[in-house]
């Protein structure tokens, strides 16, 4: 008989905690909730948690959140992807330069691999947990007061402490934190993205070599990017071409990709992409249009019951690399805040999570700006006089950080900036006795506050 697994727990807080959305950043949520003794409700929209999608890479900001997460290292081990280093090559096919993972390997663990594979280890060790899933949920509105928060999901409302929304940049979430519907904008760029076997490529003598080992190759040109990774030893591979796009649709949205477009996109390109894109088997090519909005004033609602995290309250470009390490971040973050509070201050709480996190993922958040124009709008002639000039910016700042020991750390510090934020606020608000003329006492209009706009201009 197996040992049943043990989970590190701290004593129950009392604290409540509804999550929407299971993806990584409700799981990751969900999961350290749990681990710092709140009571957690999950609730996913679908009825059977099978996450489609290709390739997911998590940075080693975030490699040790998984590390704490009894057994699912382990797990994920012999899925993710262990290649040494990416390979750049000019959009004709020229090699400039390899970067090695080396030196970063201090920072901590990478972890890349098949979303749903990757999202299934998480999600069986949150259920190993004991952690109350809820599948086929509809949630179709938010509500709060000063004592609690809720959702009605499936007609039915569910309180709690507070709320976390997690189920992306359609979380319905995000109208009570903002007041008012807010609008994507198109971003102009679209990505093709495929997963795939590679048995057939194996076969080809200008593809075999896609299949030895575990490979990271790049392919840069002018307002496109081709990336390509081979995993489980170069018997599976995933591509990706960023490229620009003039859809005008509402929201980021997949469709069946065809193949006869990804030819075109790179018809003057290297001839071995050509060949792998026709090796790609149609049913898994997905042609997926990227929209972005404005950063948020504020992560959390008025009565600071309701918080946003992951997409819901800042969504990444892909060439961040960091989008789903982000998300994992929140939830740390939000986990601790809730937990230094009490059950009788989670408000502040709340406002501590969004202090702690805001100014940090949207400085995160303009990486995927600056690595997708340090590619796409390359002087290749200066390329070639320093090709090192094409490796992704790995800085300490963002890799070799630690959410939990920093959350712990600047924790008091925050409150405090809080509460005395706080205490100006009121002054700010109260009537101003003033004399006028006649030396007679009078009251002046309240002086005006801009802090809604405080985020704004961070961001």
């Amino acid at each position: 008989m197996a040992q049943q697994q043990t989970f590190a727990r701290l004593p129950p807080s009392g604290i409540k905690v509804i999550i929407v959305g299971a993806g990584f950043a409700g799981l990751c949520a969900a999961i350290e909730c749990d681990r710092k003794g709140h009571s957690v409700v999950l609730l996913e929209k679908v009825a059977d948690l099978k996450p489609l999608g290709d390739i997911i890479s998590f940075a080693a900001n975030s490699g040790r959140i998984f590390e704490r997460w009894e057994g699912v290292v382990e797990a994920l081990e012999p899925i993710i992807h262990k290649s040494e280093g990416l390979n750049f090559h000019s959009w004709e096919g020229e090699f400039m330069t390899r970067q090695i993972w080396d030196p970063e390997a201090k920072y901590g663990r990478k972890i890349n691999g098949h979303r749903a594979e990757i999202h299934e280890a998480v999600y069986l060790h949150a259920k190993a947990r004991g952690i109350d899933i809820r599948l086929d949920q509809n949630v179709t509105d938010y509500f709060e007061n000063d004592d609690h928060a809720g959702v009605v999901s499936n007609g039915e409302t569910l309180t709690a402490d507070c709320v976390v929304a997690a189920e992306g940049v359609k979380s319905k979430g995000r109208k009570i934190v903002l007041g008012y519907e807010d609008r994507p904008k198109a971003s102009g760029y679209a990505v093709f993205r495929a997963w795939m076997k590679t048995d057939e490529l194996a076969k080809s003598p200008s593809t075999k070599w896609f299949c030895h080992g575990d490979t990271h190759n790049g392919w840069m040109g002018e307002d496109k990017h081709f990336l390509v990774a081979s995993i489980k030893n170069g018997t599976e591979l995933s591509w990706v071409l960023t490229h620009k796009d003039d859809g005008d649709i509402d929201e980021d949205w997949s469709f069946p990709g065809q193949i006869d477009d990804v030819l075109k996109c790179i018809d003057s390109w290297d001839p071995v992409l050509k060949e792998l894109v026709k090796a790609t088997p149609p049913d898994r090519l997905h042609d997926y249009k990227l929209v972005f909005r404005d950063p948020l004033p504020t992560f959390i609602s008025p009565k600071a019951r309701i918080a946003l995290i992951g997409d819901a309250a800042h969504p990444f470009l892909p060439t961040s690399i960091q989008g789903a390490s982000q998300s994992m971040e929140d939830g740390v973050a939000l986990a601790i805040t809730l937990e230094k509070s009490g059950r009788d201050n989670v408000q502040q709480g709340i406002r501590a999570y969004e202090a702690v996190r805001y100014e940090r993922v949207h400085r995160a958040q303009m990486t995927g700006v600056t690595t997708r124009e340090q590619w796409h709008k390359a002087d290749w002639t200066k390329i070639r006089a320093d090709p090192k000039s094409l490796h992704l910016r790995r800085e300490p700042w963002l890799l070799d950080f630690d959410q939990e020991s920093h959350t712990y750390a600047v924790f008091d510090e925050t409150v405090a900036k809080l509460k005395e934020k706080e205490k100006e606020d009121v002054a700010a608000a109260a009537p101003v006795a003033v004399e006028d003329a006649g030396s007679e006492k009078v009251t002046a209009a309240p002086r005006v506050m801009a802090t809604e706009l405080l985020g704004v201009s961070q961001a």
